[in-house]
């Protein structure tokens, strides 16, 4: 029997909670920095652009597989409201502005970290996570106090690829020094998680609690803290 070493997991939905609507959330200091720049747009003008736009992206990267990144979608949706091209300055505040709102939305949660803790006393723990900006990542990480028990942290942006292109698993395995029969991903999104991490012969434990898909029973988590002992019967 091989033993386990390394634990891959997902960020968002895992081991955070969040919203993943992004315009359903207050805006307003996004929506005044369009207005400081003399952009004749309502409220409800801004949030029914962006969501557009941002569709279009993400639906070019479900097709893809290929990440786009936070700045980009930014810069394009400037130049779409504005009809030019703006200061890069201007762009960057508007998207960590955008960000700091939509992060409101996102919460640790209870007993995760002193569940990582534990975990990072017997295992190499690695973030693989899906994200537009990498950064977002590494600030919710320290906020929570949880990025010291990763050794290592994946993000598609960064890599280029998003889940659940086999890639990005390869490359989290790589550069953890693992491979696909000393380790397991743990993820919340059946596509993403659970057939991504497959298609790269990595097994997964899936955050399944309303028993929506047809997985092992093994495989199934209620919830994230069932995680140590799924581990003890994994191998």
């Amino acid at each position: 029997m091989t033993k386990l070493t390394h634990i891959l997991f997902d960020f968002f939905g895992t081991l955070v909670a969040y919203s993943p609507d992004h315009i359903g959330q207050d805006y307003a200091r996004s929506y005044q920095l369009l207005r400081a720049q003399g952009i004749d747009l309502t409220y409800e003008a801004f949030v029914t652009a962006w969501d557009k736009l941002f569709q279009e992206f993400e639906r070019r990267g479900q097709a893809t597989l290929m990440e786009f990144s936070m700045t980009d979608l930014c810069q394009h949706f400037w130049q779409q409201v504005l009809g030019r091209p703006v200061d890069t300055a201007v762009v960057a505040t508007f998207r960590d502005t955008y960000l700091a709102e939509w992060g409101r939305g996102v919460c640790q949660i209870a007993g995760v970290k002193e569940m990582l803790a534990t975990l990072a006393d017997r295992y190499t723990l690695v973030l693989l996570s899906n994200t537009h900006h990498a950064q977002l990542v590494h600030h919710h990480l320290r906020q929570g106090e949880i990025d010291a028990y990763f050794q290592h942290v994946v993000t598609s942006v960064e890599f280029g690829w998003r889940k659940p292109s086999p890639r990005i698993f390869a490359h989290a395995l790589q550069i953890s020094g693992s491979r696909p029969d000393t380790a397991v991903y743990v993820g919340d999104s059946y596509q993403a998680d659970y057939l991504g991490a497959n298609a790269a012969g990595l097994p997964c434990l899936l955050l399944d609690p309303r028993r929506q898909y047809a997985i092992p029973k093994a495989q199934r988590l209620n919830i994230i803290l069932d995680l140590p002992a799924a581990l003890d019967n994994h191998r």
